[in-house]
């Protein structure tokens, strides 16, 4: 193959390299926020760490069953459990229909106001304002 044309065909490692830090930025902010909220609620906040794990931790804070699990791994059924362990999470700290429809479309967003406000976990039977 022509020499030009191969190095024309690689891919610049700049901004490749550029997009791999951003990733990395964001994912660690993410495990950042994960521990966090965990934390609030009393769950221990390595727990993020931990494939599955975290998963039966966030469903545990949002006080729905352990075993629900199974359920996200059905498609189209995943979306309704999200859905409503969601809302679950958002009710156990306190918030409202409108802060668990924000954790649900902008998420990142709204995991990082939970995380980092002033938010506390005031478990199941609360009522939001």
């Amino acid at each position: 193959m022509d020499p030009q044309m191969e190095s024309a065909m690689q891919a610049p490692a700049g901004p490749v390299m550029f997009m791999n830090l951003i990733f990395l930025a964001l994912a660690i902010l993410g495990l950042v926020a994960g521990w966090r909220i965990l934390s609030k609620a009393g769950k221990p906040g390595w727990g993020i760490l931990i494939p599955i794990w975290n998963i039966i931790l966030f469903l545990q804070v949002a006080g729905k069953p352990a075993w629900w699990i199974v359920l996200l791994f059905i498609p189209f059924v995943n979306i309704i459990v999200g859905i409503l362990a969601t809302v679950g999470l958002a009710k156990n700290f306190g918030k409202g229909i409108g802060f668990a429809i924000g954790l649900i479309l902008l998420g990142p967003i709204f995991y990082l106001i939970l995380a980092f406000s002033d938010a506390r976990y005031v478990g199941e039977g609360s009522t939001a304002a």
